[in-house]
């Protein structure tokens, strides 16, 4: 199957958002920008009152950056472009004004913890292990940070960003506070999604708008933060280590 980000609207205001690549949902940066540019545009729809991001497959969920387009990094400029990608997605989500749920089925890795934990409440099934994989390649998780920390707090952060070749599992990530619930298949997952949309459209719009807003306060500095930091792991993967590691997955 080809690479994608596709966007379902319903009359009834909910709007589904999908990204899928057939490299485990990895993200490339031509993935990373439509998904960026698809929350924004959902976001400023009057017609969206409630927005699912979900990703194809049955198996991971996101793993992350592109090992091929990483490769391919040979100078600052190309990698802090790189990085920005997952910053505007998760700036994205984060300005978008309709409540946004997560829908992870399966594993998360890297970026895709950082995608998982962008959003404003995330359900997934007991296969969906989190690992902040960056150090294994010489870099951090720079960029995600920030939104990771914000959902599971700075001690658990750092304890996926050290301990990084380590797979933690769902109710791990649950008692966190990165998912809010967590399903024993993606029947049950998918059921539980349905029934929090049907309740959420039930309600008044405005009010969730307003409370979007007050959820996110005090990040309102992420534009230039994740910017800074996207610099930071653009600077690392051009290191010696880094370099070396990554032939390895050429």
């Amino acid at each position: 199957m080809e690479e994608y980000v596709k966007i379902d609207k319903q009359e009834n205001g909910l709007a589904t958002i999908e990204f899928f690549h057939p490299k485990h949902n990895s993200l490339p940066s031509d993935i990373l920008s439509k998904l960026a540019q698809t929350i924004t545009e959902a976001g400023e729809d009057d017609a969206v009152k409630l927005i699912v991001l979900k990703s194809g497959g049955e198996r991971t969920f996101c793993s992350g950056a592109s090992f091929t387009e990483l490769i391919s990094i040979n100078d600052l400029a190309t990698g802090k472009k790189f990085f920005s990608g997952f910053a505007n997605v998760i700036n994205a989500c984060r300005k978008c004004p309709k409540l946004i749920i997560g829908r992870v089925q399966g594993k998360a890795v890297g970026g895709g913890v950082g995608v998982a934990s962008a959003v404003d409440y995330c359900l997934a099934t007991k296969f969906a292990s989190v690992k902040l994989s960056e150090l294994n390649v010489g870099i951090g998780p720079f960029v995600v940070g920030p939104a990771v920390e914000r959902k599971v707090g700075i001690s658990a952060m750092s304890q996926m960003t050290i301990n990084a070749d380590h797979f933690y599992s769902a109710d791990w990530a649950k008692e966190k506070g990165l998912y809010a619930d967590v399903f024993e298949d993606i029947e049950s997952l998918d059921e539980g999604v349905q029934a929090l949309v049907d309740y959420l459209l039930s309600k008044n719009p405005e009010a969730q708008k307003l409370l979007k807003g007050v959820f996110w306060e005090g990040t309102e500095h992420w534009d230039d933060l994740l910017l800074k930091r996207a610099e930071m792991s653009g600077q690392l993967v051009l290191s010696d280590y880094t370099k070396d590691v990554l032939k390895g997955y050429a």
